[in-house]
C-alpha cells in the first residue's frame, strides 16, 4: 500500500472514531434526560423505573384532591379506569387542573403507588386530551 493510500484511510478511520464517540457522548447524555409516558396501570405493575424521572398521565378521580393547609402541596389521584396512583405535587396547578379532568404529570415514581411531580400538564380545550392519555385509557377499557 502506497502511503498517500495509507494517509487517507487512517484519517477516514479517525473521522469514524471521532463520530462514534461524539454520537455515544450524545446518546449517554439524552438518556439521562429522556422522560417516558406511563399510565396508571404500567406504574402499578412495576413497569415504570422507581427515583427516575418519568410522565404519568389519567383522569383526576372525582373526590381525591387534598390541598394542604400550611404550604402549596396538592395530593390527587389519576386513573386510567384500571389503576389509580396518587400524586403529590407542591406548587401551583394549572387553571385548567379539576376533577374528571386529563392530566400528565412529570416527576419520579417514588413507589408503585406514588408519584412526586414537579410539573402538572392539563389539557387546553374540552376536546383535547394528551395522545398517551387517551391510548392508555382506550387500552384500559
Amino acid at each position: 500500500m502506497n502511503l498517500a493510500r495509507k494517509r487517507k484511510l487512517l484519517i477516514i478511520v479517525f473521522m469514524i472514531s471521532m463520530l462514534a464517540i461524539v454520537t455515544a457522548l450524545v446518546l449517554y447524555a439524552l438518556r439521562q434526560n429522556i422522560s417516558l409516558f406511563y399510565s396508571p396501570s404500567q406504574v402499578a405493575l412495576g413497569q415504570a423505573p422507581a427515583h427516575h424521572a418519568i410522565r404519568v398521565g389519567g383522569m383526576v378521580v372525582p373526590g381525591s384532591i387534598v390541598r394542604s393547609t400550611q404550604d402549596l402541596t396538592v395530593r390527587f389521584k389519576i386513573t386510567d379506569y384500571a389503576h389509580t396512583v396518587e400524586v403529590i405535587f407542591q406548587g401551583i396547578l394549572p387553571d385548567l387542573f379539576r376533577e374528571g379532568q386529563g392530566i400528565v404529570a412529570q416527576g419520579q415514581l417514588l413507589d408503585s403507588t406514588h408519584v412526586k411531580a414537579t410539573e402538572v400538564l392539563a389539557k387546553h380545550d374540552e376536546k383535547y386530551m394528551p395522545p398517551e392519555v387517551k391510548d392508555a385509557l382506550a387500552k384500559a377499557g
